[in-house]
């Protein structure tokens, strides 16, 4: 049969300190000089090296959420930089040319605006996220056409 023992805490019962010694000891965490990794930017830094050792680079620093709502990030092109590379881009196949057009998806080459810098001499039909006034002024009077 079993018999059921007192909970060790009881001998301690009426005691101030419970075999802690003077009142203010064993009183929280400040006796024990913080909780966790506290203090370690003490003393020049010092004991941040073996933390770094321990837990790597990353421990101390702003963490958080990423936020998928922030504006995206655009990747620009010229219409230059079109004009120029026009030839290498039809052989590569990343822009066709058909119906007196030269279709263009700025997306394939990486790109989401277009900007203004350069002279068409083509037509162009091109396909971008999004593009300056006068870069849709400019594909306009050359005979082209900016779909959004």
């Amino acid at each position: 049969m079993t018999t059921n023992r007192r909970k060790k805490v009881v001998k301690y019962r009426g005691s101030q300190t419970h075999g802690g010694g003077a009142k203010k000891k064993r009183r929280g965490a400040g006796h024990r000089g913080g909780r966790g990794l506290a203090g370690s930017g003490k003393r020049a830094h010092h004991q941040k090296q073996r933390i770094f050792q321990i837990y790597g680079k990353d421990y101390f620093g702003r963490k958080g959420f990423f936020n998928p709502n922030v504006k995206v990030k655009t990747k620009a092109i010229n219409i230059l930089s079109i004009e120029e590379n026009l030839q290498s881009l039809l052989k590569n196949k990343l822009i066709t040319e058909k119906d007196g057009f030269i279709h263009v998806e700025l997306k394939k080459l990486g790109y989401n605006k277009l900007l203004s810098a350069g002279k068409p001499t083509k037509k162009y039909k091109i396909v971008a996220q999004f593009s300056t006034k006068k870069a849709q002024e400019k594909i306009k009077s050359a005979g082209g056409e900016i779909v959004s």
